[in-house]
């Protein structure tokens, strides 16, 4: 299976794009489950929530929607004296575990967080300290691209997360990988300009065209196929884009599934 979804929902820049203009934060979630049935929370990165936090999420949303969660950054960008952290994050989770809704944790370690033994001994603290949860690492320097990686990450049950990122010297470049049976792909737009300094807001300001997400197909159908599920997730998510995108990966990977009710009928009647 193949999920389709975007890093976050609770933006007021989607009104007016993918929202109704008038809608209150309090309705987006309900009203994003009605278009996708997976969303990252990226939230939790800067800080960690009460567990009602998540308990209202679980409220808002049908039976089959999913929630991956973003590490705190205390987990992912600190990396000492840390366990507390760990601790507290996990707690805050159990309302998404209890009701069947959590799919996973995603670590996305800094540009600074390179290839050493030091920080693979720190991977394996990780999956130690989260054994219990699906753990998906994003990487963001080149020097962890190499096949003894990702039978790193095989012998250790964690899912490898492909990236499409502006192609410069010494960020990961977009290549899919199987390492557990639930595949991930983040989307966070070509931005070369203002990737490594200016405005940070600006960095996902980038809205890809049809054939940009065209030539990601194969590769998510091939990591798709070798595993049980996997997520698409698009963190460009300046004035909706991160939606829009999400929205035209759906009718290109699963045209049928995604069809709207009224395309269906017409096709029916034809």
């Amino acid at each position: 299976m193949i999920h389709v979804g975007t890093s976050g929902y609770s933006f007021e820049d989607w009104k007016g794009t993918f929202y109704p203009i008038k809608i209150t934060s309090g309705e987006m979630l309900n009203f994003y489950a009605q278009h996708f049935k997976v969303v990252e929370i990226n939230s939790t990165y800067y800080a960690i929530p009460q567990p009602h936090v998540f308990e209202r999420m679980v409220e808002k949303t049908p039976p089959d929607f999913q929630f991956t969660v973003k590490a705190n950054s205390g987990m992912t960008h600190e990396r000492t004296d840390n366990k507390s952290v760990f601790d507290q994050f996990e707690a805050a989770i159990q309302p998404l575990v209890e009701a069947d809704k959590f799919e996973g944790i995603l670590a996305q370690f800094p540009w600074s967080f390179k290839n050493t033994e030091d920080n693979r001994r720190y991977l394996r603290l990780c999956r130690e300290r989260l054994a219990e949860y699906p753990l998906i690492v994003e990487f963001r320097h080149i020097s962890w691209i190499s096949e003894p990686l990702f039978g790193f990450l095989r012998e250790l049950g964690i899912s490898y997360c492909a990236v499409d990122e502006p192609d410069l010297p010494g960020l990961v470049p977009p290549k899919v990988e199987a390492t557990t049976d639930l595949g991930y792909v983040r989307f966070h737009g070509r931005n070369a300009e203002t990737w490594w300094g200016g405005d940070a807001s600006e960095r996902y300001n980038y809205l890809y065209t049809e054939q940009e997400l065209r030539e990601w197909a194969p590769k998510i159908k091939q990591l798709a196929a070798s595993t049980q599920e996997t997520y698409v997730l698009f963190n460009n998510c300046h004035a909706g884009y991160a939606a829009r995108n999400a929205k035209t990966m759906q009718s290109i990977l699963q045209p049928d599934l995604f069809k709207s009710p009224e395309q269906q009928n017409s096709e029916k009647q034809e």
